[in-house]
């Protein structure tokens, strides 16, 4: 049996200086970045991957942090929440029965309050990140007032397991073996990104690994200013988070069947809702 995989934005991002931030625009325009996030209909309930902004960030802007709302400038829309997506699906808040978040930023994790019951997986480096600081980068990033529910956390370690060149963490139930964890380190302590089989081939939700699809260009790899910037400024690595680049860029030249995305493009975005529906693989 096959189980649909749904792309969702959940929270739209407009910084100022569309040119600094998309490549292309006027300075003065509003930039155009998404949070792409993922819903997979599974034989274990659904399963988010990422969760964008939560309801209670849509109401308060407080909740997101002062860089967050002031630099990245995110439309406050509550029809973007996962959650109000997800129940204009057909579904109810208590079928998300696991969450996995490449990281704890709040653009990525504001919404696991939305689904309390939820299993939320991650890697035990950014949890420790995010709960034992041991810098100022991690001091100031992280909201920890986006857990106070005290979440069902389920935290993973690397296990000797590969997928591809890559390091690999297996994650969630012996009945959803092959939804993998990958470490890709340097954006935050304990990133990573996801891999899911579909009956097409792989895909890679990377997450914050690269910000703008010219990063993962095979001849020129590029990023503009605006993004390169915003990687700079959140690095806890710089030569774990470049070295992965690298990595992605192999995989990329060498694996036609995998197909990468990252978190805020939103011209990816776009590409992958517009295709045809992807499935799980049985």
């Amino acid at each position: 049996m096959s189980y649909r995989i749904h792309h969702l934005n959940c929270a739209t991002l407009c910084p100022q200086g569309a040119k600094l931030f998309n490549g292309k625009g006027g300075l003065f325009e509003k930039g155009l970045l998404s949070c792409h996030c993922l819903l997979i209909e599974s034989n274990d309930g659904l399963v988010l991957i990422d969760t964008g902004f939560g309801v209670e960030d849509m109401q308060s802007a407080s909740r997101m942090g002062f860089f967050v709302k002031k630099a990245m400038n995110p439309v406050m829309d509550p029809t973007q929440t996962a959650l109000h997506q997800i129940e204009k699906l057909g579904f109810k808040r208590g079928d998300v029965r696991h969450i996995i978040l490449t990281h704890l930023d709040p653009d990525h994790a504001g919404g696991i309050v939305d689904f309390p019951n939820a299993k939320v997986h991650l890697h035990e480096k950014e949890y420790s990140a995010a709960t034992e600081p041991c810098s100022i980068i991690e001091t100031v990033r992280y909201r920890s007032q986006m857990w106070k529910h005290n979440p069902d956390w389920q935290l993973h370690r690397f296990e000797g397991g590969r997928w591809f060149d890559f390091e690999s963490v297996q994650v969630l139930t012996d009945r959803l073996q092959d939804i993998l964890l990958i470490p890709l380190h340097g954006h935050s302590r304990g990133h990573c990104g996801v891999a899911v089989p579909t009956t097409e081939g792989w895909i890679l939700h990377c997450g914050d690994a690269y910000f703008h699809h010219e990063e993962m260009s095979l001849s020129k790899p590029r990023c503009t200013p605006g993004l390169s910037l915003t990687q700079a400024i959140d690095e806890t690595s710089r030569a774990e988070r470049i070295y992965n680049q690298k990595r992605l860029r192999a995989l990329k030249a060498e694996r036609s069947d995998i197909t990468l995305f990252c978190s805020h493009d939103h011209g990816e975005f776009e590409q992958c809702a517009s295709c045809p529906p992807a499935y799980l693989k049985a």
